[in-house]
């Protein structure tokens, strides 16, 4: 469990969500920073990546109550989708763009490609990825109990610095120390890969409330998303973004991990990189602001 983050906060998340909506996905509102066709730019974003399951599954299932809720309370794709199976390259495409040649859950690997921490780093931004049962910072373990590296695509870059690849006991207590970008990854178990969706719905409900409710008042953002579906051939994955920036409402826009991807460079003013290029950035869910 990540240390000082059992906080019931899910009032609060209900409270504040609005009545839902549905986006086109063909354009971006207009606003004092939100221009038509333009992604904010959040203070923190944090990216929390849960494992194979399909979409209809978590969103509306009675298995996942909180992630339904918090899906109710941002934006919700009814279109999202993984880009291949098994889990591995996946991880690899949202981090870098391309699975890299990545076509199992192989480990260990080394890349030298650009990646979106490297891009970050090189912009005078930060990046973080905290993994659940991670042994120690920089470890570069292929599994250790219930952590599995191939779901930690960061640690295999070795050109970035190891201080962004962290246990996910060492997120921050005050949320403002975030970095600028940050991925949580769940262990085997609470990612819902071994143990299923009640798992992770309880997992989210420890860890997700609190975050959510700081982020309303400090103008950041939370993506939800999944890595894989369970093998299906259209891989329809369950994906929601939540935050102040984000109109509540389901959106029939269709995205994948480059999709996503794109958003994030976009945010900062990043270049995207491999197949992101060719992905446009998320829009028609974003607020004026």
């Amino acid at each position: 469990m990540i240390r000082g983050r059992v906080v019931a906060a899910a009032a609060l998340l209900l409270a504040a969500a609005c009545a839902p909506t549905t986006h086109s996905g063909s354009a971006a509102s207009s606003g004092s920073t939100t221009a038509p066709g333009e992604v904010p730019t959040p203070d923190h974003v944090l990216v929390v990546v849960f494992e194979n399951k399909d979409a209809a599954s978590v969103v509306g299932a009675p298995e996942a109550p909180y992630l339904t809720s918090l899906a109710a309370a941002g934006a919700t794709f009814t279109d999202a989708h993984g880009v291949t199976h098994p889990s591995q390259p996946n991880y690899v495409a949202l981090f870098a763009g391309s699975p890299l040649g990545v076509v199992d859950d192989s480990c260990p690997h080394s890349f030298e490609a650009s990646n979106l921490a490297g891009q970050l780093l090189a912009a005078g931004r930060t990046f973080v990825g905290y993994s659940e049962d991670l042994p120690a910072a920089g470890d570069t373990s292929c599994r250790a109990g219930r952590y599995a590296r191939k779901h930690n695509p960061w640690v295999d870059f070795p050109a970035l610095p190891p201080e962004v690849n962290q246990p996910a006991g060492a997120l921050p207590a005050d949320f403002a120390d975030l970095p600028t970008v940050a991925f949580l990854v769940p262990n085997l178990c609470n990612d819902m890969h071994d143990c299923g969706v009640p798992a992770g719905d309880a997992w989210a409900k420890a860890h997700l409330p609190a975050y959510v409710g700081w982020a309303r008042t400090h103008d950041s953002l939370l993506v939800v998303t999944f890595d894989e579906d369970e093998g299906s051939r259209d891989n329809l994955i369950p994906t929601f973004m939540v935050g102040p920036m984000v109109k509540p409402g389901s959106t029939p826009q269709r995205i994948d991990h480059y999709s996503v991807l794109r958003t994030l460079e976009d945010m900062y003013g990043l270049p995207p990189l491999g197949e992101a290029a060719s992905r446009q950035p998320i829009s028609g869910i974003w607020t004026a602001g």
